[in-house]
């Protein structure tokens, strides 16, 4: 933009609030506006409620040049966003014979007759351009007010939504602000350590650039390290970003996975071929989820072998030959046992390495000594078996997915450990 414009982004709908339904909107609109070089500054969501829509609409107003709503659209007696508008913005409502000629084909074309209810749909703010919707019945609002912002209105349907934001509402945006540049964005991904300490580690540097940004987030078993950009060129924002990249990879070294989209275990899976390795996994409390996260890749069965989920302890010692007397001495969730079950994996198997994971989910079966998320996770190789003790901080699925996590690092480890020696 030639001058800084505020966008702030309005989700209507009582279902957002009540987390019946994802809003994914936001987060398409605000990437399609970055790629434009518009910045969004401000969300906000609020339910079906006319007086609520024109509240936070008259709040925006005060602070963003730009407004953008989704949702409330429809045909129903709760859509009241073109409603809530009008009467915010101090125009009359005033059907549109066009619109509702449109509506009323889009029904013919289906060989039914248009419910009257659909009227409401074409009832058009004063002074509005309408935004034609062919993918759907209700229509978009594009309002230019007299101090030169604007207001947009689109449907909540992410199909509907979508083409409409980037083949008119962008291209009318920028003609009205003259936007330039573009904002870019990488994120880089980080395991094996908590976001405190990351940010002891890199914390000068997110205080001190602007431009790129860092932000941190935070998820189970992972970092992501969000560099943020805004340029004139694609080549000045590539420059800057590879820059800053590699600043922090030099900091953070192994403890970096993975860039944008890329999974832990995308990166397991190269590596294991790279390293012409294969893996088997034995399973206790995580049910399966290794097996899973390393199985739901093209072309994995060039590595992945085998995977056994031991429940039970008839199970451990049936399927691995882990001792029951060791089981009997230490309990099933302990070192031993997890030691014993990635080295018999691997013996049964017949592969290059295992992993052996037995712990304790929760919500119940933890003790004094054995609290909830005690897990233990071991990998086997030629080299002989290694086992980490792992503390997890909550409840069923999160200490599922850790656990899930931290043995695809261990594996990940290993094989950057051994990468330049040849073998594993």
């Amino acid at each position: 933009m030639e001058k800084e414009v505020r966008v702030e982004i309005l989700t209507i709908g009582t279902e957002l609030l009540l987390g019946q339904t994802l809003d994914t909107n936001s987060a398409y609109i605000g990437e399609a506006l970055a790629a434009a070089g518009i910045e969004v500054y401000w969300k906000s969501t609020v339910g079906d409620n006319e007086a609520r829509i024109r509240e936070v609409l008259r709040v925006a107003l005060t602070r963003s040049e730009i407004v953008i709503a989704t949702g409330g659209l429809g045909p129903t007696e709760d859509d009241l966003t073109c409603r809530a508008i009008a009467a915010e913005l101090g125009r009359t409502l005033h059907l549109d014979e066009t619109v509702l000629e449109s509506i009323r084909l889009r029904f013919a074309d289906r060989g039914l007759v248009m419910p009257r209810n659909n009227e409401r749909q074409a009832m058009i703010p004063e002074g509005a351009t309408v935004l034609p919707n062919p993918h759907g019945t209700a229509p978009g609002l594009f309002i230019r007010m007299e101090n030169g912002k604007i207001v947009v209105a689109m449907p909540g349907v992410p199909g509907e939504m979508q083409p409409m934001l980037t083949e008119q509402v962008i291209p009318r945006l920028g003609e009205a602000f003259g936007a330039s540049g573009s904002i870019r964005s990488r994120t880089l991904k980080a395991c094996g350590i908590a976001e405190s300490a990351l940010d002891e580690i890199i914390g000068d540097l997110m205080r001190h650039s602007r431009n790129p940004m860092i932000g941190l987030l935070a998820y189970p078993g992972e970092i992501h390290i969000r560099l943020t950009v805004h340029t004139e060129s694609e080549a000045d924002g590539d420059r800057l970003l590879n820059d800053l990249e590699s600043r922090i990879r030099e900091r953070l070294g192994k403890l970096l996975f993975g860039r944008d989209e890329e999974r832990l275990e995308d990166v397991v899976g190269r590596l294991l071929l790279e390293a012409k390795q294969t893996i088997a996994v034995a399973e206790s409390c995580t049910g399966g989820l290794v097996c899973h996260r390393l199985t739901n890749l093209p072309g994995s069965s060039a590595y992945f072998v085998r995977g056994e989920v031991v429940y039970s302890n008839d199970a451990k010692e049936g399927l691995l030959g882990v001792p029951r007397e060791l089981i009997a001495e230490y309990g099933a969730v302990s070192q031993p046992v997890a030691l014993a079950m990635a080295a018999g994996m691997r013996q049964v198997a017949g592969t290059d390495l295992a992993l052996g994971i037995t712990g304790i989910a929760g919500p119940g079966g933890g003790t004094a000594t054995k609290p909830i998320g005690l897990t233990y996770i071991a990998i086997a190789s030629h080299d002989g078996v290694t086992c980490r003790e792992y503390r997890f901080l909550g409840d069923r699925e999160t200490n599922r997915l850790r656990a899930s996590q931290e043995a695809l690092d261990i594996l990940r480890r290993h094989l950057l450990l051994h990468r330049h020696a040849g073998q594993t």
